[in-house]
């Protein structure tokens, strides 16, 4: 992967982080760190995960790349919050979430250039 896609998708990641973060009022730096976390906190990283996965349409090899993670703990947390979206009120949730980052801006060519930049 070239230091420019890394960055593209490090990005793509922080910002799943952060919306999930956000909506479940777990510390971003918590979502994104190595260790598992409280309960929250890791429920929370699975909906960033999944969010990744689904709204950027990332493979599950480069969410998990993306979150430091092993690609089997991607696929358990997209099945898990996949499961929860048989509640109706989840399901109304988590699309609201999608539709979030779906309609985000592309990353600046430019500034992730800038950044790949050693």
């Amino acid at each position: 992967m070239s230091r420019s896609s890394f960055i593209a998708d490090d990005a793509a990641a922080r910002l799943s982080a952060g919306v999930a973060s956000y909506a479940l009022s777990a510390p971003v730096r918590a979502v994104l760190e190595p260790r598992r976390g409280s309960a929250d906190v890791a429920f929370a990283r699975k909906v960033a995960m999944y969010l990744c996965h689904v709204a950027f349409e990332f493979s599950l090899t480069r969410v998990a790349a993306a979150f430091r993670r092993d690609r089997s703990t991607v696929a358990q947390a997209c099945h898990y919050v996949e499961d929860r979206r048989e509640d109706p009120a989840f399901d109304l949730w988590i699309s609201g979430l999608e539709e979030m980052l779906r309609d985000a801006p592309a990353p600046s060519r430019t500034f992730v250039e800038s950044e790949a930049k050693p």
